[in-house]
Formats: structure tokens, C-alpha cells, sequence
């Protein structure tokens, strides 16, 4: 598929999910109006409208989205048309009830929310399929037509089911993967508490057990979950790649680590023709700009570095955390430009219209309760203008500094029970990792373990748990041919089966690190470690440690109480033109930014520390222009300096010269003379 961009959209897309069928067709006239005094270049339709458009097996009813496509159309408005797959009507589960999911403990999902679905379902499938045909046929032509979007959020609220169908689906699955019921046994290793199956007919989804279940064919399951709900996605994909060519297909992702952790999405990324992904700020005590760089970050990266679309976030509060805060004045744009900063090309919201019945009537929209006099509305119109001011960042990529490795299947492993410490997690180590080269105003691509990671001067593995001899092998080559990386514990034990690599820690990555850890020494929730080092420097670790012994690494920072007192806390490893560092517990932030900065200086990576806290510089680059974003964050105006000259895209032409002052809050995008 060579439509890599929504078709006839011309300038960034600015809109949101439009939800009609909730108001009366009256309403529509000034939604539209509205739509042209906002700048609005594209909207989300239908995407849960199923039980309106087959109000009964069979029967059809497109003529009021004839009349709506046609309406936006008329005003210039190009609509990313959803297949409704995400919410079948109440006549599907009366005739299927089946095809509502099951929990592991054996309880039946009710009709009544969204996404209560079971992918195994073979009556599922083919009442998806025959919406999507409909629908192909119907507006695969139609002139206002730029994007399909398949579905909604994939992964949430289930995605995975247990019931027999599963079971059947499953035992297929292995049967593909494996071969053999032999191999599976040897794969999961079945020989312990005796577990061992004589037949695939034997094998059951890891339902609810006595205690901890086969933690291999947990993970498994997981990948079987994945994989199930991406053949639905394909399905419903060929169908419309079928009936409406030239018309790209998405789904919306949700990577960000806080959002979604069930879907592979270097898999899922190669399956789209645009990678597209909706973002919500946590309410967490973290600082949420920080979240929201990383999974833009984490978007651009699974799209291959390539241009993707925010698909949406929210204009101010959300409804569905614990608490909501509304986002400040300016806070709105500034999340927008930061995901365009990072490779988005535009910003849509959910939704349109703020809904005044439902489960998210709370939840902010571009259009609030208040209607057009409302600071929302002004932030909107405001965010309209700019978005088109910046036209011509379209197609432009966005320039990395360094890599982070993750890998989805290895956070399900990690996940898994009977770790050596539960509060070691995965996503918090990604996060620190993250925020450190973040506050060092480093711009991020995230990289799968065997991909190419020669452009990258600096690579991090903040958590690998599970790594495969390939991935082992690509990192040694990595840093005997020049690269620099650093490596936190608990990397590289097993394989992709959760069995341990043979022979002592850190298995994949032994040769690399040039050491062995003989044991590992978890500590108790109240426990620190002091670590000293050059010239009588200390560091501060928690959750963790080891007793190191190294094969080639020298010693950097030694422990100086513990478990593991006197033995190395921090080495650093010569191999070839590079070099690997090993951090052998959890550090707190500052303990961690002198390490990553001690790397940073052998990988010759410009760290930017001199920027104030909380301002970020990203660049996007084209073949013919550079591009400079500049997003104040904090409470101060700020003052960047410029490698030359340019023109800032938001202050009406005006010109950049060796500075360039943002004031607090705001964002400033140069086009840097080149």
C-alpha cells in the first residue's frame, strides 16, 4: 500500500471523534459552521455506530452517514470513516452470546459497555466482516473518504478471553507455532511439576489455578491473545484494501506504557498502512509532559521513524481516573505541538461534541457544555490557526539523539509471578531511563533488541528481561563496532521461552558486560544502598543487587554497604570501539543522570544540560527545510539559544536571530536557515 497519508489532506489534521447520531440532525449545520470557524481538516465518524447502520441482522440503514459525509464534504471536511467493529449490537449477542468474553475464573462478560468481545468468535468474524463490506462498497469512492479506521483501541478493555472457543483457537495456534505437542513440551517445560501433555487436546488456556500457573504458556497465551485480534484486524484490513484502493487503513494504538500493555506493536506496526495513536495524560504524580514525550516518541518509533497521526487526546480533563484535573490555559496546545513536535502530523481530539449522556460525558471535547464561550473553545480555535501556520513541517521526520530497547513480549515475562522482587517493574524502570535522557534534552527513538541500531551513537536497555541469543549477539556487535551502551540488572536472563539462558547471569548479555552475576540480593521496601566511587562520589540504590563478578569489565562505582559490600556496584566494559556499562541496582534519579552522563561522554552525545528544566528542543527535518520546536513547560520564560538563523512559525514571520525567548507555557516553532 503506497498511501502512507490520509488522501486529500493537504495540511495537518485537526479534528476529532465526530459522533453525530447523539445529537439531532439540526445540530449538524452548526457543527459544521463551527468545524470551518475552528479550522477543522479532518473528523473521526462511526466508529461506534454499528447498531445504527444494521439496526437488525441483514438491514441496513446508511442514509443518515450518506447525508453527514455528504454535509462535510460540502464544507471541506475529510472524514476518517470507522468500521464499528469495536461495539456489535444487542441483536449480535442475543442470537451469539458466546462471543462475549470469559475471564479466566470462568465468568461471562455482559453486553452493556464496549469492546466485550471474543476474537476467537467465528460468528464474530463474520458479522465484522459483513459490516465492513458494506461499508467499503458504499464509500469507498466517496469524495470526502481520506482514511479507514478499523475498530478502537484494540487490547482495551479485553484482550483476551478464555472460553472453549479460545481453547480450540489456541491449541491451533501452538500447532502452527510448534509443530508438535512434543515441542510445545520442551518449550514450556512441561517436565517440571509435572506438567507434561500427551496431546494438544490436553492444553487449555492458563485459566485460574491452585498456584502459579506454566509461566511459558502464560506468556504464550499472551502472544496467542496478540496475535488473534490482529488476524480480526487483517481481516477487516484486506477487505477495504479489497473494495476501496488508495484508501490508506489504521487503527488507533494506545503505546504509551501507562495505556496499554497487552498488544505487540512492532508487530501490529507493520500491519497498518499509517500508524496512528491516541494519548491521554496520566494522573499519577509524574510529570505528564514527560509521559507524553515518550509515547510519541514510542509512536514515531514502531512507525519506523516515519510520519504518524495523534488520533486523539483531550482538550482538558479526562473522566475515567480517579481524579481529572483540567488542563490549564495553554496546556492544550502545548500537548498538541508536542506530539507534532515528535513526528505527529496534526492533532486530533476525542471528541467533537462533549456528550451529555453516557459513561464520558465528563470527558472534555473541543465543543464543551458551555459551547462557543468557554476558554476551551477560544484554546481550540486558537490551536486551529497554529496547526495551519505549520503546514509545511508535513512529511518531515523527527531527529534522534539515542535509543531506549524495549520489547513487548519481554514486559509480559517480566510481569509474570514469582519474580526475585515484585517492585522491580519494567515501565518504572523505562520511565527513569527515559525521564534521564529526557531532562538531558535528548530526543528518544525506541528500537526492538534485534534491530539495527548502528545510527545510534548511545543505546539504553532500561529492563530485558527476556532477551534472545540474536538480541545478545546484535548488541556485541553494536558495541565492537563503536557504540557505547548501558545496561540496568535483570537483563538478558531468559529466552523466549522464559527458560533461563545456560549458565550464569546475565545470559545474553555475559559477553558484552564482560562479567557474571554469581547471585542477586533483592532489598526489603526500607532498604538503601550507598555506592561509592571516583574521588568519593556516592550514588543511592534500592530494590536490588548483586554480587558482580567481573570477566573483563572494569569496577567504576563499588558498593559500600549491603548485601553485596565491597563487590562492584557499576562497571563499564572495553569491547572492540565501544563500550558497555552495567548498573547492577534501581538508582535513584540523580544517581542515574552521573551515570548516564558518564556514557553520554563515551558515546560523544551533546547532552544539552545547559537548557532549563522542562523546556524541550526537538527537531523535524525534510529534505529542502529544519524545523526547531521549542515547548516551555515550566512556570519561567526561557531562553534558547539558536545555531543560527530563522523564522519563527508562530509570531507572524517573524525573525529568529542567535536566541529565541518562549515564554512560559508557550511554544515557539523556527524554521531554521539552512
Amino acid at each position: 500500500m503506497s498511501q502512507t497519508t490520509p488522501k486529500g489532506l493537504h495540511r495537518l489534521a485537526f479534528g476529532g471523534d465526530y459522533n453525530p447520531e447523539q445529537w439531532p440532525e439540526s445540530v449538524w449545520q452548526e457543527d459544521v459552521r463551527l468545524m470551518r470557524e475552528a479550522g477543522v481538516t479532518m473528523v473521526s465518524v462511526g466508529i461506534f455506530s454499528w447498531a445504527l447502520l444494521e439496526p437488525e441482522p441483514g438491514r441496513y440503514d446508511f442514509g443518515w452517514l450518506d447525508r453527514l459525509l455528504d454535509l462535510l464534504h460540502e464544507h471541506g471536511v475529510r472524514v476518517d470513516l470507522g468500521t464499528p467493529t469495536v461495539v456489535p449490537p444487542a441483536w449480535f449477542y442475543r442470537a451469539h452470546p458466546e462471543a462475549l468474553p470469559v475471564t479466566a475464573d470462568g465468568v461471562r462478560h455482559s453486553y452493556g459497555s464496549r469492546g466485550a468481545i471474543c476474537h476467537s468468535s467465528a460468528a464474530y468474524r463474520t458479522t465484522a466482516a459483513g459490516i465492513t463490506t458494506e461499508l467499503a462498497r458504499r464509500y469507498g469512492s466517496h469524495p470526502a473518504l481520506a482514511l479507514w479506521h478499523v475498530h478502537n483501541e484494540y487490547g482495551v478493555p479485553v484482550s483476551a478471553c478464555y472460553c472453549d472457543n479460545c481453547a480450540a483457537h489456541f491449541r491451533r495456534w501452538l500447532d502452527r507455532a510448534y509443530g508438535s505437542v512434543e515441542a510445545v513440551n520442551e518449550a514450556w517445560g512441561t517436565a517440571f511439576w509435572g506438567q507434561r501433555y500427551g496431546s494438544y487436546e490436553e492444553i487449555d488456556p492458563p485459566r485460574t489455578t491452585p498456584t502459579v500457573g506454566n509461566p511459558a504458556q502464560q506468556l504464550d497465551y499472551r502472544r496467542f491473545a496478540d496475535a488473534t485480534i490482529r488476524e480480526n484486524f487483517r481481516m477487516e484490513r484486506d477487505i477495504l484494501h479489497e473494495l476501496a484502493p488508495g484508501i490508506p487503513v489504521t487503527t488507533n494504538f494506545m503505546t504509551a506504557l501507562s495505556q496499554c500493555d497487552s498488544l505487540d506493536y512492532w508487530a501490529w506496526a507493520r500491519e497498518v498502512d499509517l500508524v496512528t495513536n491516541d494519548h491521554y495524560l496520566i494522573t499519577d504524580g509524574r510529570r505528564t509532559h514527560v509521559n507524553l514525550a515518550m509515547a510519541a516518541d514510542l509512536t514515531r518509533s514502531v512507525a519506523g521513524g516515519a510520519p504518524w497521526l495523534l488520533l486523539e487526546h483531550s482538550t482538558s480533563g479526562v473522566n475515567w481516573q480517579p481524579r481529572n484535573p483540567a488542563k490549564r490555559p495553554g496546556e492544550m496546545a502545548r500537548n498538541s505541538l508536542a506530539h507534532v513536535a515528535r513526528g505527529s502530523e496534526g492533532a486530533m481530539f476525542f471528541q467533537w461534541r462533549q456528550s451529555r449522556r453516557g459513561a464520558e460525558k465528563f470527558h472534555s471535547a473541543m465543543v464543551p457544555h458551555g459551547g462557543t464561550d468557554t476558554r476551551i473553545w477560544r484554546e481550540v480555535v486558537a490551536l486551529g490557526a497554529d496547526l495551519d501556520a505549520l503546514a509545511e513541517v508535513r512529511g518531515t521526520r523527527t531527529v534522534p539523539d539515542v535509543a531506549v530497547l524495549w520489547d513487548w513480549h519481554s514486559w509480559w515475562a517480566q510481569g509474570l509471578e514469582w519474580r526475585p522482587n515484585e517492585a522491580h517493574d519494567a515501565r518504572e524502570r523505562a520511565d527513569s531511563f527515559y525521564e534521564t535522557l529526557y531532562d538531558r534534552h535528548l530526543t528518544v527513538d525506541f528500537a526492538h533488541p534485534e534491530a539495527d541500531l548502528s545510527a545510534y551513537p548511545l543505546v539504553v536497555v532500561p529492563a530485558l528481561y527476556l532477551m534472545t541469543e540474536a538480541a545478545g549477539q546484535n548488541l556485541r556487535e553494536y558495541v565492537e563496532n563503536g557504540g557505547t551502551l548501558v545496561v540496568s540488572y535483570f537483563s538478558g536472563i531468559v529466552d523466549e521461552h522464559d527458560a533461563v539462558h545456560p549458565g550464569a547471569y546475565p545470559g545474553a548479555l555475559r559477553d558484552v558486560l564482560g562479567l557474571t552475576v554469581d547471585e542477586w540480593s533483592p532489598l526489603l521496601d526500607d532498604q538503601r544502598v550507598r555506592i561509592e566511587g571516583p574521588d568519593g562520589a556516592t550514588l543511592t540504590g534500592d530494590v536490588w543487587t548483586e554480587f558482580v563478578r567481573p570477566r573483563g569489565a572494569e569496577t567504576v562505582w563499588t558498593y559500600a554497604d549491603g548485601p553485596a559490600a565491597g563487590g562492584p556496584a557499576v562497571t563499564r566494559h572495553r569491547l572492540g570501539r565501544g563500550t558497555a556499562w552495567y548498573l547492577s541496582t534501581r538508582l535513584d534519579a540523580a544517581s542515574l543522570d552521573t551515570i548516564v552522563a558518564a556514557a553520554c561522554e563515551d558515546a560523544g552525545v551533546s547532552a544539552r544540560a545547559a537548557l532549563p528544566r522542562d523546556v524541550e528542543v526537538v527537531r523535524r527535518a525534510g529534505e529542502s527545510a529544519e524545523y526547531l520546536f521549542v515547548l516551555n513547560h515550566s512556570g519561567e520564560d526561557a531562553v534558547v539559544p539558536l545555531d543560527g538563523t530563522g523564522t519563527e512559525l508562530l509570531a507572524d514571520g517573524a525573525p529568529a536571530v542567535g536566541t529565541i525567548t518562549v515564554p512560559a507555557g508557550a511554544v515557539r516553532v523556527v524554521r531554521l536557515d539552512v
